[in-house]
């Protein structure tokens, strides 16, 4: 699944945006048509992803902006009311990591946090751009999740606590706009190079983990306007969409 559909005029917010699966969504989104609105706390990343983007033609407006300011991302969104009045894409990437520890060993202050930026932000954004996606002619969201949401692994406990609350998010949105022209689905990307990924493996070998651009390329045929799926999980491992039932 990585043909690049045509999403010019379209207007995406991507979060995470300077770095990894973000920073390569969003060149990816531009060079489609799209105008990205980047978000990220690192400017110096930004501005580097900002001057790649218009070097191929595409736009772009940067809003440097920690996650964990939840009056920041309501000011985010009036902004894109204002400016634009509505929102088409929105792909919810930023996450941290937190440690690889046993639960009993996480300081409280580490657990608060990766549930600050994992969770809270990621509901705090949708509460934000809910309004404006809905304004859409076809609206579509990704989340990104992680496969330890579903291993739940030794040591992991935090990080895969925090990917499993955020698919629960999106599975429920996606539950209550299904009969909207809004499509919600997850992402769960794998191994990628990232920096994230360097601090949960740091004896791996890098070039022998997906380049995140590749992975980025998976993202981008989730967000065509003609994509009927809500509230599934695309898994890059399997190359397969996956729909999780409800109970009965």
């Amino acid at each position: 699944m990585t043909s690049t559909p045509d999403l010019s005029g379209r207007i995406a917010l991507v979060t995470g945006a300077s770095r990894g699966i973000g920073y390569h969504t969003a060149k990816q989104l531009a060079a489609a048509g799209a105008h990205v609105i980047a978000v990220a706390r690192t400017v110096g990343g930004l501005e580097e992803l900002d001057d790649e983007i218009k070097a191929a033609g595409g736009q772009a407006t940067l809003v440097p902006l920690d996650l964990t300011d939840m009056a920041g991302i309501d000011r985010l969104g009036g902004a894109i009311h204002e400016r634009w009045g509505k929102l088409d894409i929105l792909v919810a990437n930023a996450a941290i990591l937190g440690v690889i520890a046993p639960i009993g060993h996480v300081e409280a202050k580490v657990f608060e946090k990766v549930m600050a930026v994992n969770v809270t932000a990621t509901w705090r954004v949708i509460r934000s751009v809910d309004p404006l996606l809905r304004k859409s002619d076809a609206g579509r969201v990704v989340i990104v999740s992680s496969g330890s949401a579903h291993s739940a692994r030794a040591f992991w406990a935090p990080y895969a606590a925090s990917k499993a609350a955020v698919e629960a998010l999106a599975r429920s949105w996606a539950d209550e706009t299904k009969s909207l022209k809004l499509r919600i689905n997850i992402f769960d990307p794998g191994t990628s190079r990232t920096a994230m990924r360097a601090l949960a493996v740091p004896g791996e070998n890098p070039e022998t983990v997906t380049h995140p651009s590749e992975t980025a390329s998976h993202i981008l045929p989730m967000l065509d306007p003609a994509l009927t799926r809500t509230g599934e999980i695309y898994q890059i491992r399997e190359q397969r969409w996956a729909s999780y039932q409800k109970p009965a």
